[in-house]
């Protein structure tokens, strides 16, 4: 397949044009073209857009070939230009090819046309890989130049026998040797006698080897001094695997040699300290860790000397208040006193209170900063343990209070609504109906102050068999009643739901919790769905998820079509205290009450969100309820006839686990980790897919692009969609999007076998 092919035509025929395309057309190129026939219209088409090639009439009544040629060669645009006539002569041909035309052809030989533009087109991309290259290489030779010129370190350059022909500014200043001295100079010679032996021979060693060579010894310059290096070179070599020579850097670490020396003498008596020692530069980086430092974060001397403490040791890579901030104060008073959150090694969250002192030479200049930090992430933990305890208990003691006088309120209410049917015995239907929706909503009222008090006293109510379905009815209908108007709820409830043997009260807390949430994820308004269905799950599904087993479920989904769970934050829902909405907004405890909860019921939930569509949370209660009956299992699953399947996601156990289920029942499998990897696959294995099943939540390209690029590759191509996410109608969703079937994650492997089946059923009967 021939790519587009964007063509500029300049012609004042409506017929010619039609003519030139036609020919393209028949050369089996897709083309996009504007018609131009004045200089103006055809500079407003260069400006609008970029074009593979033009082509031109000769002569027009108010322009020409050669007046749009020398349009587009003033423009300075490098683009194929081809004139396309019936009247021009083989002189005015080659003077039109000397003015810089590529081609010329006879409306009369139309044949020449597409060979023209297929030669034209490859010798454009050749012309625009030698610019591009040429142009990289000036722009590498000059940043070379100027990053050489610059460079914070030394940079050098020998030929095969060790010979410097290179060195950048820096150089010389380390040395001490001029730019006459050392070019031609071998560097060896520069080395201290002492350290000239040794550092020859690992020279010779690495040379031999073709490895890397690093090393730190001392200079002797011209003038005596002498001055730490560390050196890092690396070997050159030709095309045909020739050593040229190395190329390298060197680096003078004279001051931290020094700083290290006295520190070091230290060293010994700053072990025996509990506490975390440090000592750091002015930017922060570490030149001394003592044992206690060691055993408070894990990391040993020789991994974190030289490291920025800030990055190694800030909690994401910053700290609170920032390393300037304090910076400022030492410069000030000379010392510093606070709090700092930091992280371990192994990334285990600290709070540390830490003492910096600025330490100065001996003419008074800021030489370095010691630290002392001592652990009390334990004391804090401890505190605000004992706080949150402290407000808890004062929560309680209130909700107790309050409870009182509301049963006080609602007994004479519930009394009266139970008394009036006696006492109007003639009372109208609507009347009746009135009084029981009073009776029953005190009673709720009653309820609700019991489960108030149940958390708030910490009592577990008991457990018995629960209809679910009539706890999501009432929590739809307060979702109703209170909720924004903006905010539609929609319910899709199995009238034969299975029971659970739960604590109705729990559970009530954890699907008006899940509801909240939701609530607050749509500021703007949207869609909350409430769904209820039986589920078995069978060992298929639930090697898809942790902490599910096979058996019988009765499955509660809360959507919404809100802002979505960011991903680098989803694992993190669950913990206590973890809350991303505003100070006095959210305690942090809503979801890691509905997790404690579920789990102590033997269930587990499962989260599917996607920034911007919404969230899912899908809560699975064991039930006790269901039988054999009620939930056959299909044990003669369809098995396939040898087709090819492509299933694409980026999660690797859903590609495992459905090649696995598809290849047992007869059906042959390719596998894809994102749309990029599938479209690839697709092109491969046009002829033989019969079906792809797809993901709609995949990074760098989702499903939805992915699937738009296969239906443009072939718009016959059979798509099951998959997604976790079901803020949305699934019906909506196949007629927007053009696709078969949508299974709904996670599902099990008879629905899966099942929905491939009819999808290839309906298409071998049409």
């Amino acid at each position: 397949m021939k790519p587009l092919l964007r063509v500029l035509i300049v012609e004042d025929s409506e017929d010619d044009t039609l003519l030139v395309l036609r020919e393209l057309r028949r050369g089996g190129y897709t083309v996009e073209y504007v018609r131009v026939d004045t200089a103006d219209s055809m500079q407003a088409a260069l400006n609008q857009r970029l074009w593979d090639i033009i082509i031109a009439d000769y002569s027009l009544p108010a322009f020409s070939g050669l007046a749009a040629l020398k349009l587009l060669q003033k423009q300075k645009l490098d683009l194929p230009f081809i004139i396309v006539s019936g009247t021009i002569g083989e002189d005015i041909a080659v003077a039109a090819m000397k003015a810089g035309a590529h081609d010329y052809i006879i409306k009369g030989n139309m044949a020449r046309l597409v060979p023209a533009v297929e030669r034209e087109l490859r010798e454009a991309q050749e012309r625009y890989k030698r610019h591009s290259a040429e142009q990289a290489f000036r722009e590498s030779e000059d940043r070379f130049r100027t990053l050489c010129s610059s460079a914070p370190l030394a940079i050098f350059q020998t030929d095969a026998q060790g010979q410097l022909i290179y060195s950048n500014p820096l150089w010389y200043d380390i040395s001490g040797f001029s730019e006459q001295q050392s070019v031609g100079y071998g560097w060896i010679e520069a080395v201290h006698p002492e350290d000239r032996a040794e550092v020859s021979q690992d020279w010779q060693r690495t040379v031999l080897e073709q490895s890397t060579w690093v090393d730190e010894y001392r200079l002797l310059t011209p003038q005596d001094e002498i001055r730490w290096v560390r050196a890092l070179a690396s070997p050159m070599y030709s095309t045909e695997r020739r050593f040229l020579g190395h190329v390298g850097t060197f680096e003078d670490i004279t001051d931290r040699k020094q700083a290290a020396q006295k520190i070091y003498e230290q060293a010994a008596l700053l072990d025996i300290s509990i506490d975390a020692i440090a000592v750091c530069n002015l930017k922060n980086h570490i030149l001394f860790w003592n044992k206690g430092a060691e055993r408070l974060y894990g990391w040993t001397t020789a991994e974190i000397v030289g490291r920025n403490a800030t990055y190694v040791l800030g909690k994401n890579g910053e700290t609170s208040p920032s390393f300037s901030e304090i910076q400022a104060i030492l410069a000030k008073e000379g010392k510093w006193q606070g709090e700092l959150q930091q992280v371990t090694k192994d990334g285990k969250d600290l709070i540390v209170e830490s003492r910096w002192t600025l330490m100065r030479d001996e003419a008074g200049n800021p030489k370095s900063i010691l630290k002392v930090s001592t652990d009390i992430t334990q004391k804090k933990q401890l505190e605000a343990q004992f706080l949150r305890t402290q407000r808890l208990e004062s929560l309680g003691s209130l909700a107790s209070g309050i409870a009182h006088d509301f049963n006080n309120i609602l007994t004479p209410i519930l009394a009266t609504a139970q008394l009036l049917p006696a006492k109007f015995p003639n009372l109208d239907e609507n009347s009746q109906q009135l009084l029981e929706i009073l009776e029953s909503s005190a009673r709720r009222g009653a309820d609700l102050v019991q489960q108030i008090l149940s958390f708030t006293r910490g009592v577990e109510g008991s457990r018995t068999l629960v209809q679910v379905r009539h706890l999501l009815s009432d929590i739809a209908q307060v979702a109703h009643r209170t909720f924004p108007k903006s905010i539609e709820t929609k319910t899709d409830i199995n009238p034969n739901l299975w029971t659970v043997f739960a604590d109705a009260t729990q559970l009530h807390q954890v699907l008006m919790n899940l509801c909240v949430n939701a609530r607050d994820a749509m500021p703007d308004g949207g869609i909350l769905r409430i769904n209820a269905e039986n589920l078995w799950i069978d060992e298929n599904y639930a090697q898809m998820h942790e902490n599910s087993e096979a058996g019988f479920y009765v499955v509660i989904t809360i959507a919404d079509t809100g802002t979505g769970i960011p991903p680098e934050i989803i694992d993190r829902i669950f913990e206590p205290f973890f809350t991303t909405k505003e100070v006095g907004k959210g305690t942090g405890l809503g979801l890691s009450t509905v997790m404690s909860i579920i789990k102590s019921h033997n269930g587990f939930v499962n989260v599917y969100s996607e920034v911007g569509q919404g969230s899912s949370f899908k809560v699975y209660l064991p039930s006790r309820e269901a039988t054999e009956t009620n939930a056959v299992i299909n044990k003669n699953l369809p098995s396939g006839n040898n087709e090819l399947i492509l299933v694409v996601d980026d999660e690797v156990s859903i590609c495992e686990i459905a090649k696995t289920t598809l290849e047992t029942h007869n059906y042959r499998v390719l596998t894809a980790s994102d749309g990029i990897g599938a479209l690839a696959l697709y092109a491969q294995y046009i002829d033989d897919i019969s079906v792809v099943l797809i993901d709609m939540m995949m990074p760098v390209m989702d499903g939805s692009q992915t699937i738009q690029m296969l239906q443009r590759m072939n718009p016959d191509v059979q798509i099951i969609a998959m997604s976790g996410l079901m803020a949305y109608e699934p019906h909506e969703q196949k007629q927007i999007l053009g696709i078969r079937e949508f299974l709904a994650k996670p599902f099990t492997a008879q629905v899966l076998l099942n929905t491939l089946y009819e999808v290839i059923l309906v298409m071998s009967n049409g």
